[in-house]
């Protein structure tokens, strides 16, 4: 009775169609279609979309979507926007293997085992089920943290779930700007028997100290200079797809338009 209802559901909304993209984006061909958002436009057919072969960016939040077929065969998708519609299957979303940022809030997921079609999606860093500011979340997410743990086990590629870091070099640097703080925290305690009178400071504490070389020093400066790299070549990527995404619509992006 549920997928008739959907099927009727669908009928009801409105279908993707190659007019609809081509008015949409001013694009001639689906296949020069790079980045695509059809944000809040009552969709519940993904019809044509499939057919945009060469689609990287897109944005679907805010529709009636629950069915995702069609977009098994956007091969270089990396970027995808579902929040706010009724999506409960992502078996789909198994061939997107470029996929590395996915939004879910707002959906009508409620188990993990309904993401087990993102397991074999090696590049996938991003993936967000819950959105405080928003108000959107998954029926999955009323178990708390526990869910979190759960899928940073089952998808142990992710840097990122509900917009918060969870592994990769951020963390790592985290960890050891803590112990390095803990480590020079440490000092040496100034013996004697009790009752016996002490010197202010240990013998030698004015003269001049050899320089000491410390791992966790030398590991923390390794992974700052990695992890600084990486934001160099992030912000590159950055750059790069805004001037894409503004190329591609025509138009000066509204506030927020490129948040996931």
């Amino acid at each position: 009775e549920e997928e008739e209802e959907g099927e009727e559901e669908e009928e009801e909304g409105v279908r993707i169609t190659p007019q609809l993209l081509k008015a949409s984006t001013g694009e001639f061909t689906l296949e020069s279609i790079l980045l695509l958002k059809l944000r809040g436009c009552s969709i519940t057919h993904l019809g044509c979309l499939g057919d945009c072969s060469n689609l990287e960016w897109l944005d679907l939040s805010g529709n009636s979507i629950s069915q995702l077929g069609p977009l098994g065969s956007l091969k270089s998708l990396s970027v995808l926007n579902l929040s706010r519609n009724r999506v409960a299957n992502l078996e789909p979303l198994s061939s997107c293997h470029n996929l590395q940022v996915l939004n879910l809030a707002g959906n009508r997921l409620s188990s993990l085992q309904q993401l087990r079609g993102l397991v074999g999606l090696r590049r996938l860093e991003s993936l967000r089920l819950r959105d405080p500011l928003a108000g959107l979340g998954n029926p999955l997410c009323a178990a708390g943290p526990a869910y979190r743990a759960a899928l940073a086990d089952m998808l142990p590629g992710l840097r990122a779930i509900d917009g918060e870091r969870v592994s990769g070099r951020g963390s790592e640097l985290y960890q050891l700007c803590r112990d390095l703080e803990g480590w020079l925290g440490r000092g040496a305690g100034f013996g004697g028997g009790p009752g016996a009178a002490q010197p202010w400071v240990e013998a030698g504490f004015w003269e001049p100290r050899a320089p000491r070389r410390s791992s966790i020093m030398e590991e923390a400066y390794r992974q700052f200079g990695e992890a600084l790299q990486e934001c160099r070549e992030l912000s590159r990527r950055a750059d790069d797809t805004i001037a894409q995404a503004e190329r591609a619509l025509g138009s000066r992006a509204e506030p927020g338009s490129y948040v996931f």
